[in-house]
């Protein structure tokens, strides 16, 4: 019984923990790219990819777009923290648009007008020009 259930525990784990981590050609259609213009709402740094929440003005409507990144551990490699982004900072984004999903993207490269921040996803790589904060 209790070989069953530590087989039950670790074959419900794998799947929690697949699910979580998905695959980004998965979720995002690369032949699909837009720029968006906006101002950051939500900046989590957490795994396995951290995200930003942006408000996207059109005219009178405004858009919240999620906005997925690279994985955490090479972004903190090249020195993201939980502090490169701010509530109220002016971005402009390009990426991939979500397959099924309206308002979300991958981020394929990421600028910060205000302080020359910027952030490219270059092959399986990211890179930044100016220190994150």
């Amino acid at each position: 019984m209790k070989r069953c259930l530590l087989a039950y525990v670790a074959v419900l784990g794998t799947a929690t923990l697949a699910d979580a981590h998905h695959s980004i050609a998965g979720v995002y259609d690369s032949s699909r790219e837009t720029t968006v213009d906006g101002v950051v709402a939500q900046y989590e740094f957490v795994n396995p990819h951290p995200f930003l929440v942006v408000d996207v003005r059109r005219g009178a409507t405004v858009e919240r777009w999620q906005l997925e990144m690279d994985n955490r551990g090479e972004l903190a490699q090249v020195g993201f923290t939980e502090a490169t982004f701010r509530a109220g900072d002016r971005v402009t984004v390009i990426g991939s648009l979500a397959r099924r999903e309206p308002y979300r993207m991958y981020i394929r490269r990421l600028d910060r007008p205000a302080d020359g921040f910027s952030y490219e996803q270059v092959g399986n790589r990211p890179q930044v020009r100016s220190r994150a904060r």
